[in-house]
C-alpha cells in the first residue's frame, strides 16, 4: 500500500470517531463547540432515589433487629441521664458550704473620713462640696463633719446645737454637701459633742441630763435634714442618762426595709479593751472609736486588744489619732511609718477611720491644731516655672502616699477576708505584730509590721487550737518601707517561719484557699 493511501485511511478513521473523542484543534471542534467545552453523556433511563415508602419503613421497623436496637438506645439514654443527675447531686452534696455573709452596714464597707475643721479643710462648707470628687476617689463611705455648732468654751449657756458657727459655713451649704455626697454614695455624720473646745466634752459639773435633752432635739433636727448619723466624744456618761434611749430612737429608730440605717457613733478614750467591749455590748452604739492603737505602743498590747475585740469588729472603729481629731502623722512621724499604719488600719478587723490629710501624710506644724489641707498635689509644675526644691519633694511624697492609700482602700473593698473576715494572731513583740485575715474560700491575707528602729525577725505561727493551717510560704501583695536594707518585691514568695522586716517596714502577704 502506498504512503498516500495510508494517510487517507487514517483520516477516514478519525472522522468516524465519536465527536467527543476527537482531539481538539486550534479551530472549532466538530459540532461547532468552542475549545475547552466538555460533553457529558446522560443515560436515557436516569435512576432517582426516593427513599423507602411508609409501608416499607413500617415493615422494616417491626423486625426483631430494629426493635432490639431501639430498646438498647432508649436504655442507654436513660442510664446516661440518671448518671449525670446522680453526679450533679454528689457534687452538690460534697461541695463545701459557703459561709453566710455577716450583716454589713455602710460604715463597715469602707473607711470613714472626719473633718473637724471645715475652715482648714476647704475654707468652710462652701468649698467642701467641690472637694467631694477627690474624697470619693479614696473609696470613703462616710464623712464625719464637725463639731460645727456654736458654743463658748466651758459655757453651757451659750450652747446652740442647731446653729452652725459662721466660720464653718451655713446650713444651706451643709445641705448642698449632703446632697452631693449622697449622690456619690457617701454618708454624712455630724459630731454633736457639746463642749468640743472646752475642758470637758460634756462641761465640767454640768447636768448631763439637761444637756441630753438639747442633744436629742438637735439630733432630730439634723437627721430630719438628711444627716446619716450622730457622733459624740466621751459618751459614757451620756449613755447612762434616761434620754439616751430617746437619742437612739431618733438616730436608729426610723430604719425601715430598704432605707439606709442611721449610725450612732461614740468615742472612748483612755479605756481598756475590755471596757470598749462592754460599751459595745451595753450602750447600743453602732460604732465605738477608741484610742487603743495610739495609747498602746507595744505590739503585745496591741495584739491583745485585737484578740479581745475582733469578734465585735462590725462595731469597732480604729484610728491613729482619729479619736482625738488629730492627724495620723502626729504619731507616725516618718513617711515609712505613715504607710505602715495606713496598711495596719486597712487590714485590722474593724472600720478604719482617718482625719483629713491622712491620705497624703499631712503634717501638723508645732503649735498648730488643725493644719491647712493641701490640694491639687498631682498637678505638675509648669515647664519653665521656678520650683522650690523642698516643696517639690514634699509634693511628690504626698502623691506617693495618696496612691498607697488608694490602693489599700480599693483592696479592702474588694477582698472579703479584709472586709469582714476572721482574725487570727500570728506574732507580736515590743515593736512588731502580725495577724491573719481569712473568710471562707476567699484569698487569705497576712499583715506583718515592724515600727521599731531595728530589724526584727518574725516567726509566724498559729496556735494548734485555731483549726486553721498556715502554709510555709506566701506571696507579697503590697510592701512599704523606705530606705530599708531588706527589700520585698511584689509577687515574690517569702518564708513564713523566718520573716525579717527592717525598721519601719510593713508587708501584706496573701495565699489561696486550698480546701
Amino acid at each position: 500500500m502506498s504512503k498516500d493511501t495510508e494517510i487517507d485511511m487514517k483520516e477516514v478513521e478519525l472522522n468516524e470517531l465519536d465527536p467527543e473523542k476527537q482531539p481538539m484543534t486550534d479551530g472549532q471542534p466538530p459540532g461547532g463547540e468552542k475549545n475547552g467545552s466538555v460533553k457529558l453523556k446522560i443515560p436515557d433511563d436516569e435512576v432517582t432515589f426516593t427513599g423507602l415508602s411508609k409501608e416499607e419503613l413500617m415493615r422494616v421497623a417491626g423486625t426483631p433487629g430494629w426493635v432490639r436496637t431501639r430498646w438498647v438506645l432508649l436504655i442507654l439514654f436513660w442510664l446516661g441521664w440518671v448518671g449525670m443527675l446522680a453526679g450533679a447531686i454528689v457534687i452538690i452534696v460534697q461541695a463545701p458550704r459557703c459561709k453566710p455573709i455577716p450583716e454589713m452596714h455602710w460604715w463597715n464597707e469602707g473607711p470613714l473620713y472626719q473633718v473637724p475643721d471645715l475652715e482648714a479643710f476647704s475654707d468652710g462648707l462652701k468649698g467642701a462640696e467641690a472637694k467631694l470628687d477627690v474624697i470619693n476617689q479614696l473609696k470613703v463611705k462616710g464623712l464625719v463633719l464637725g463639731p460645727l455648732h456654736t458654743v463658748q468654751s466651758d459655757n453651757p449657756a451659750t450652747l446652740e446645737l442647731t446653729t452652725i458657727n459662721p466660720s464653718q459655713g451655713k446650713e444651706t451649704e451643709l445641705i448642698a454637701v449632703m446632697e452631693k455626697a449622697h449622690k456619690k454614695g457617701m454618708s454624712i455624720v455630724l459630731d454633736l459633742t457639746p463642749n468640743y473646745n472646752g475642758t470637758s466634752p460634756w462641761f465640767i459639773g454640768g447636768n448631763t441630763g439637761n444637756l441630753m435633752e438639747k442633744v436629742v432635739a438637735a439630733a432630730e433636727h439634723w437627721m430630719g435634714l438628711g444627716v446619716d448619723g450622730i457622733k459624740f466624744s466621751d459618751f459614757t456618761d451620756a449613755a447612762n442618762t434616761p434620754q439616751w434611749t430617746m437619742l437612739q430612737a431618733v438616730v436608729q429608730g426610723n430604719n425601715t426595709e430598704g432605707t439606709k440605717k442611721g449610725v450612732l457613733m461614740g468615742v472612748a478614750t483612755g479605756v481598756s479593751p475590755a471596757e470598749v467591749s462592754r460599751l459595745v455590748n451595753t450602750t447600743g452604739v453602732d460604732l465605738v472609736l477608741s484610742d487603743l492603737l495610739s495609747s498602746n505602743n507595744g505590739g503585745v498590747e496591741r495584739i491583745n486588744a485585737l484578740d479581745t475585740l475582733h469578734s465585735q469588729q462590725r462595731s469597732l472603729g480604729w484610728g491613729l489619732g482619729a479619736a482625738r481629731l488629730e492627724q495620723l502623722s502626729k504619731l507616725a512621724t516618718t513617711p515609712s511609718l505613715i504607710r505602715l499604719y495606713q496598711l495596719l488600719l486597712f487590714t485590722m478587723p474593724g472600720t478604719p477611720m482617718f482625719t483629713y490629710g491622712d491620705e497624703i501624710g499631712l503634717h501638723t506644724q508645732q503649735g498648730e491644731k488643725n493644719p491647712k489641707m493641701v490640694w491639687d498635689i498631682e498637678k505638675e509644675p509648669a515647664e519653665g516655672e521656678a520650683v522650690d526644691t523642698a516643696a517639690e519633694v514634699t509634693r511628690k511624697e504626698h502623691v506617693a502616699v495618696m496612691k498607697w492609700f488608694r490602693s489599700l482602700s480599693d483592696l479592702r473593698g474588694k477582698e472579703r477576708s479584709l472586709l469582714h473576715g476572721d482574725y487570727y494572731p500570728l506574732y507580736s513583740s515590743a515593736s512588731s505584730l502580725s495577724f491573719l485575715r481569712l473568710w471562707d474560700q476567699s484569698e487569705r491575707f497576712i499583715t506583718a509590721v515592724n515600727w521599731g528602729e531595728a530589724p526584727e525577725t518574725l516567726k509566724l505561727s498559729l496556735a494548734p487550737t485555731e483549726g486553721v493551717e498556715l502554709p510555709t510560704t506566701a506571696v507579697v501583695k503590697l510592701t512599704a518601707g523606705l530606705n530599708s536594707t531588706i527589700e520585698f518585691t511584689e509577687d515574690s514568695t517569702v518564708e513564713l517561719d523566718n520573716l525579717t522586716l527592717g525598721p519601719g517596714q510593713a508587708v501584706l502577704l496573701h495565699f489561696p484557699y486550698t480546701g
